[in-house]
């Protein structure tokens, strides 16, 4: 851009010393002969001639140096001189200062291409900048798409590794419901075993498990069947022959199955001492605890009823529980549920001081968390029962509490209401017995009888805890299906039970 000045400059320069030259030129001749101050030179130098005998002399006039534009003469043919007009000189000047007018325009185009070509380099730097911080992106976009990559690679990994565990548990799952078909016949072999035995002690003068001769040939009391009947009670006379079959052979927690005799602990035996951390494992279906109770987990804002994990107050005891949320205002406990016999409820002390079954359908939940709950504040406590046909009682009692496994998780309880008839105050400050730990009023042993465990008198006019029958009436030997005396009597197993206790 510097030489394009200079030239610019040099070629102004050039034309205006042009002009000048013309300008000072002088005036020419109309034929185009030379001035008249040239022609008297011309005169003079011309040399002089003798006239009358006069002497000539010749002066020579040294070469002037010319510094101007020349203007030459030229002759025509007709000898006459032609040159330069003054309308060619006007046409000569008016097109200098045409070639003057562009070249200052182009004097101007230069000086604006400068500032362009400025801002050509600052937009090439820009360029420059630009294209190094697109580099910049692109490489952290790579090693982010490479991340990406990786975590879904990891993500991939972790559902194969998921699906692998859920194929490991299917089997399990698969593997334990073979287990349970085959205790199922166990279970049925036992039961039938347990009747045969039940037949033969008729006949034994000292009972296996009686002390003395006397008590083979006692039965327990029955409690009075209630004759009044609600409204399509059950009443299939085929039903009423056939013997119904204990329908609880099936177990979902481990544990031995029960027996027909056991020898009990003698009677200053002490009980075994309470067990540290009692806790039933089960999965959680809602969100973690620990909570102290149902009512706790009411108040926390959790309305959904389902498995939770609680502990009491100032103990290390950890329990699940199933919370019933939706009935009775909820924030219900559930201790005890019976709905459809798949469960055997004819077991030893040690698991019903631990519990068992299966939280999301019949379970027990332990005589030692049941103890550390209502120790820890006032509950009432809460049956509800239902028959064959549809119809649903409740009783409840104002207060319910244990006492400690020293003294053999002894029964308190309140005053009744509700619709079902009170049949538990009977049990009321009465020690729990199983078939193992007989701790009743009778000279036998209740659980032995009435097949479960329970807070037994001489020996019940409940027994929740009993063998589920299918159908409702059933026949036994013993009064030993799931009843209520004050509803549908004891020889009527109902088809749903559960108790549950709540803060007062």
């Amino acid at each position: 851009m510097e030489w394009t000045r200079k030239a610019a400059s040099f070629l102004l320069l050039f034309l205006v010393l042009g002009v000048g030259v013309l300008a000072g030129s002088g005036p020419v001749d109309e034929k185009g002969g030379e001035p008249p101050a040239q022609k008297r030179q011309s005169r003079s130098s011309e040399p002089k001639s003798t006239v009358g005998g006069r002497c000539s002399y010749t002066f020579v006039v040294p070469q002037q140096r010319l510094t101007g534009a020349l203007c030459l003469s030229v002759r025509g043919a007709g000898g006459e001189e032609e040159g330069l007009n003054r309308t060619e000189l006007g046409e000569l000047r008016g097109e200098v200062g045409r070639q003057r007018s562009r070249l200052e325009q182009l004097t101007r185009q230069v000086e604006v291409g400068g500032g362009l070509a400025g801002e050509v380099q600052l937009l090439r730097k820009e360029s420059r900048n630009m294209s190094s911080r697109i580099v910049q992106l692109h490489t952290q976009l790579l090693h982010e798409i490479i991340q990406r990559k990786d975590q879904s690679l990891e993500a991939s990994q972790l559902e194969n590794r998921i699906l692998n565990a859920t194929a490991q548990v299917l089997q399990v799952m698969a593997s334990f419901q073979e287990l349970e078909r085959k205790y199922a016949a166990l279970a049925s072999v036992v039961n039938n075993q347990s009747l045969l035995i039940a037949r033969l002690e008729r006949h034994c003068l000292p009972a296996v498990d009686d002390p003395t001769p006397e008590k083979s040939s006692v039965l327990p009391p029955q409690v009075t069947v209630v004759p009044a009947s609600p409204s399509g009670a059950w009443n299939s006379s085929k039903e009423q022959r056939d013997f119904q079959r204990d329908q609880s052979p099936t177990l979902t927690q481990e544990g031995s199955p029960w027996r027909t005799r056991a020898t009990p602990p003698s009677a200053g035996a002490p009980p075994s001492p309470p067990t540290d951390r009692p806790y039933i494992s089960y999965p959680i279906t809602k969100t973690p605890g620990p909570w102290r109770d149902c009512q706790h987990v009411l108040e926390s804002g959790e309305t959904t009823s389902g498995i939770y994990l609680l502990r009491p107050l100032d103990t290390n005891h950890l329990v699940q529980v199933w919370c019933e949320q939706s009935h009775a205002q909820g924030g219900w406990t559930v201790i005890q549920r019976r709905q459809d016999g798949s469960v055997n409820f004819f077991r030893t002390w040690e698991q019903y001081k631990q519990g068992f079954g299966n939280l999301g359908g019949e379970y027990w939940l332990g005589l030692e968390h049941l103890y550390w709950l209502t120790a820890q504040d006032d509950y009432r406590l809460r049956v509800t029962l239902e028959d064959w046909q549809g119809r649903q009682v409740y009783a409840e009692y104002d207060s319910f509490r244990l006492e400690p496994e020293t003294d053999w998780y002894r029964l308190r309880l309140g005053s009744y209401q509700g619709d079902a008839g009170d049949s538990l105050s009977w049990h009321n400050n009465k020690a729990f017995t199983t078939l193992d730990r007989d701790r009743d009023a009778y000279t036998g042993n209740c659980a032995h009888y009435q097949k479960g465990g329970w807070w037994y008198h001489m020996c019940a006019h409940s027994n929740l805890n009993g063998v589920w029958y299918r159908g409702g009436h059933y026949r036994s030997r013993y009064q030993d299906g799931v009843y209520w005396a004050e509803f549908r009597g004891g020889s009527y197993s109902l088809k749903k039970v559960s108790m549950m206790i709540k803060p007062i």
